[in-house]
């Protein structure tokens, strides 16, 4: 027969089922028919069976994080961390994706100037405190024993010498720092993928608009972007005013991030974004559109000298340009984002919100002067 051949060559179930020939008995038809046992070279039998089905091996996808909607393939900036081993998750409906940030830029930017507004109210209140202890201060010193070689006093003649918008940003500075040092330890890379990096196609979408602010993952990044904020740091505090700018600084890094969702969604070009680059481009932007006269230079061309307003008009071409012919190196749509919203403080935000923040200053001084009333009953 056909079919018992074909057994014996490819399934290997050791005797064939045959007629009984010689007079066989019931009993030995029954034996022949009986299921292989796990004894001896029976056992061949479920070797070559598991062999026979070996299951087909399986096809690899490419990760959702290395191609986006449009099927092109994702090539990463040296600027941001190697995220292969992060899968984000595009929504079907992108357009939803945009609400909670959307939410969050608006809440964030009014608590931002809130603060700010209720920071410059104490700071103003507590001057004249400040004024009388600098007197003490400066007596206790003259009958104090001075110290040759004091570390502190020459920090603090250091820190005494530095403008106040170069005291300002020494903080955020120092917060940058802190922020790429995490990215050096290898047990905190997941972590700080997901709060530090922001993206529209990942879960967390609201706290990474204002942490990647703070976060570089190259030196070379992190130290153009620190070296632009110090520079521009004396002009646009003594623009703003300490309370102000960092209102500002704050909010145009959730701004810019925003921006940037909006860019991501309509291209279909996801991928993590991080550094302070459109923060700091509303500070370039305020203080060229304020001082469109001003020269400017490159660190390493400091003969080719150009004006504020011409340098602003060439990076607003450019950043353009680059969001949409598609550039990846740098988050184009940040950049241009924290660009038109430094123009657009300057030229109508500061008269919009920071002259009307008369009434929730006070309210705030009328909590501090009265207080908690006490009995809680009415009259």
């Amino acid at each position: 027969m056909a079919w018992r051949g074909w057994a014996q060559r490819g399934w290997g179930c050791g005797r064939a089922w045959a007629p009984p020939a010689g007079g066989r008995s019931y009993e030995d038809l029954t034996a022949a028919l009986a299921p292989p046992r796990l004894l001896g070279r029976r056992f061949n039998f479920f070797i070559q069976q598991k062999c026979g089905f070996r299951k087909a091996p399986r096809k690899v996808e490419p990760r959702r994080s290395d191609t986006g909607t449009t099927g092109e393939t994702y090539k990463r900036s040296a600027l941001i961390p190697p995220v292969e081993e992060t899968v984000f998750y595009p929504s079907p409906y992108p357009i939803r994706t945009l609400i909670k940030p959307l939410f969050f830029t608006v809440g964030f930017t009014g608590c931002a100037f809130g603060s700010a507004a209720i920071w410059q109210y104490e700071s103003l209140k507590s001057r004249v405190q400040s004024y009388f202890d600098g007197i003490k201060a400066d007596w206790l010193d003259s009958i104090r024993p001075q110290k040759e070689g004091d570390f502190r006093k020459e920090i603090n003649k250091w820190w005494n010498n530095l403008s106040d918008g170069q005291r300002t940003v020494t903080g955020i500075i120092a917060a940058n720092v802190f922020v790429f040092c995490l990215w050096r330890v290898p047990s905190l890379q997941r972590t700080m993928i997901r709060y530090f990096t922001s993206n529209p196609a990942s879960k967390v979408l609201c706290s990474p608009m204002l942490l990647s602010t703070f976060s570089h993952f190259s030196l070379f990044h992190m130290a153009a972007n620190m070296y632009v904020l110090w520079s521009f740091s004396s002009s646009i505090v003594n623009i703003l005013g300490q309370e102000q700018f960092m209102a500002v600084y704050l909010s145009a890094g959730v701004i810019s991030n925003f921006v940037s969702y909006v860019c991501k969604v309509a291209t279909g070009r996801y991928g993590p974004s991080l550094g302070a680059s459109g923060a700091i481009m509303t500070v370039l932007a305020a203080v060229c559109t304020k001082i469109p006269e001003g020269r400017l230079a490159i660190i390493f061309l400091p003969m080719f000298t150009f004006t504020a307003g011409n340098a602003l008009k060439a990076i607003i071409a450019m950043d353009t340009a680059g969001m949409i012919l598609g550039w990846k190196f740098f988050d184009h749509a940040a950049h241009l984002g924290g660009a038109l919203f430094g123009i657009w403080y300057i030229t109508y935000g500061h008269e919009l919100i920071w002259k009307n923040r008369e009434p929730l200053v006070k309210i705030w001084h009328e909590m501090r002067t009265n207080g908690p009333k006490k009995g809680g009953g009415s009259k």
